[in-house]
């Protein structure tokens, strides 16, 4: 990521609009640059700069209510890119997919190619918690796609840019039988085999906060230990033994994958 800029301010202080913050303009321009806008002229930007404001900046000029915009926007997106795109694919498979695409791992992943870290402001304390620096980021990046959205309407703003990255990203889920969620595609290849299912032990080896290896989980399936993991959570440390656990078993077990784990809620 690129330098920070300093976005940490008190909670509870008034902001300043573009009109009155010419630096902030200039940085915002500077993002909508590096997400590929060749015209930006119809980008509202006191909404913009809105979707970058965390809940923990402000609690009462935040981007909670275009991040709820952005959500559906995105959804619409991705929809709309799988149909025009891969007009074969199934309805179930075109669900799979897409859940992947509007994921919190994937929208924080693309946060942060993007830099969003470095203007979205936060509150100090924010700052601190590593634990949480995904989400926010996740937030930020439907937010800027529902301000996006409300600057003209439609995806005009969105699409140009964004089907790119949905593009790469829709031929790496692809090539993943187990479409990145290896709790259910594990779960759905044992259970085929022999209706059993597969069992997960999870310890707190750190009390630190924000420790990436805060979590170690174990997965056995048939007595037998298949796969070990850790992470900041319990779901990301259950998610990485799954993962080593499917790698090991895929192979043994003469079950297909069909088209991956069925996804009718998103994936975070």
């Amino acid at each position: 990521m690129g330098s920070q800029l300093n976005n940490q301010r008190d909670v509870g202080s008034k902001p300043l609009t573009i009109g009155q913050n010419p630096r902030r303009k200039q940085a915002l321009a500077e993002l909508t640059a590096r997400l590929g806008l060749a015209d930006s002229t119809a980008v509202q930007w006191e909404l913009l700069d809105q979707a970058l404001v965390d809940i923990s900046s402000s609690a009462e000029h935040n981007n909670e209510v275009l991040e709820f915009l952005g959500d559906a926007a995105l959804r619409l997106a991705a929809a709309e890119f799988l149909h025009e795109t891969h007009p074969h694919m199934s309805v179930g498979e075109m669900a799979a997919v897409r859940s992947q695409l509007v994921s919190d791992r994937t929208l924080a992943a693309l946060a942060q190619d993007y830099d969003f870290g470095r203007y979205l402001q936060i509150s100090a304390s924010a700052a601190g918690d590593r634990a949480g620096q995904g989400s926010r980021l996740a937030d930020a990046f439907e937010a800027v796609l529902g301000a996006l959205y409300l600057s003209t309407r439609d995806l005009s703003l969105i699409r140009p840019w964004l089907d790119v990255r949905f593009g790469r990203l829709t031929q790496t889920i692809k090539n993943d039988p187990a479409r990145q969620n290896y709790k259910a595609a594990l779960q759905e290849l044992t259970q085929a085999h022999s209706k059993q299912l597969p069992t997960y032990t999870v310890s707190e080896i750190s009390h630190r906060h924000g420790d990436p290896e805060r979590f170690y989980a174990q997965v056995h399936y048939q007595g037998k230990l298949w796969g070990e993991g850790k992470g900041p959570s319990i779901k990301q440390a259950e998610q990485q033994a799954a993962q080593l656990a499917y790698q090991q078993l895929q192979p043994l077990i003469a079950v297909p994958v069909s088209a991956g784990p069925t996804a009718t809620a998103r994936s975070k």
